[in-house]
């Protein structure tokens, strides 16, 4: 229990089949904005940033050796930002990289035995006459829905080589295990281990359908992360009960020549007012990393050992001040 608060799964509005589509559009295009988005002086820098920067502080080097699946995308949400922010550090890493060893062969060497041989120059050789694939430091992200978004993705990833989508629908607790080779790229993306995303997501999973996401994720990824930007905790109520202004306030620039989006939002505001209720509903429905442990525990059906290898880690960062706060509960497997 989080905080003296109970985990209580209420509806959220945009989950309900009777809530007309074009709406639910309009709802995800503003969770988008508020994901990508930064509103100085609140906010340094945008949501999406923070999480980058905490996916590659919590995986280190070892974020070149994935391909991360993004479940539950909806309309592109943070995914094309994590891309952008990921393979943006790991371009300036390899240049610096590349620079380092220049300077490194550029140095005059000690004096030595002349019959020793020089290896400076066999040094930069081996570096810079490397395959493609071993030169290659972008990292891959492939957008994924149990109802698909195409129009939208299909703009997301005509701007990045590195951002693909699977277009007809993904279910998080049956997904295909060929899903990497389902995107056809130079190399093929399964030379890499899966890594799964659930950008605020998993909060919309009941249990029972939690622990089946949770048993196909640990069965067949090598690795997954589940962000969230709330807990479950006065501050991040308080948050969500902010959203509003904040849409008020910004959606005629963000949204402008959208008159559909503006109607609903300041002629009849069904779209702020149901974020807001949405995002109070989110905040009760997240689980912290115990409640997450327990659903592991809870699954059957399982291999005997079917955890060993796996290691887990959670953390906070704050993405709004001053209550503004994501957590996160990320599992590695190991080898």
């Amino acid at each position: 229990m989080a905080f003296g608060i109970p985990r209580i799964h209420f509806y959220e509005i945009c989950d309900q089949s009777w809530f007309p589509p074009f709406l639910r559009e309009k709802v995800q295009a503003c969770l988008t904005l508020l994901w990508i988005k930064r509103f100085p002086p609140f906010q340094p820098s945008s949501p999406a940033t923070v999480i980058a920067k905490a996916l590659r502080s919590l995986l280190g080097p070892s974020i070149k050796n994935y391909t991360f699946i993004d479940f539950c995308s909806g309309a592109g949400g943070p995914t094309p930002q994590f891309e952008r922010e990921v393979n943006r550090a790991l371009e300036l890493e390899s240049i610096q990289k590349y620079h380092d060893i220049q300077n490194h062969a550029a140095t005059p060497p000690r004096r030595k035995d002349a019959n020793a041989p020089n290896n400076n120059n066999n040094h930069l050789d081996n570096t810079l006459n490397t395959s493609d694939e071993e030169n290659d430091t972008s990292v891959d992200f492939i957008l994924t829905d149990l109802h698909p978004h195409i129009p939208s993705w299909r703009l997301a990833s005509s701007h990045s080589p590195h951002l693909h989508y699977v277009p007809h629908p993904i279910d998080a607790s049956a997904s295909p295990p060929n899903l990497l080779s389902l995107i056809h790229t130079s190399p093929p993306l399964h030379h890499r281990k899966p890594f799964r995303l659930f950008s605020l997501a998993f909060h919309h999973f009941p249990d029972p359908l939690a622990r089946a996401v949770l048993k196909d994720t640990l069965l067949t990824a090598s690795g997954f992360a589940i962000f969230e930007l709330q807990s479950r905790d006065p501050a991040s109520l308080l948050t969500a009960l902010l959203l509003g202004p904040v849409l008020w306030a910004t959606s005629w620039y963000y949204f402008w020549g959208d008159w559909v989006h503006l109607f609903w939002t300041y002629v009849v505001p069904v779209v702020p007012v149901v974020v807001v209720l949405d995002g109070l509903v989110s905040a009760l429905r997240t689980r912290d990393r115990g409640e997450v442990l327990r659903l592991m525990d809870e699954v059957r059906d399982v291999p005997e050992g079917w955890r060993v290898g796996w290691r887990f880690e959670s953390g906070k960062g704050m993405h709004t001040w001053p209550c503004g706060e994501a957590n996160w509960f990320v599992g590695v497997k190991d080898g």
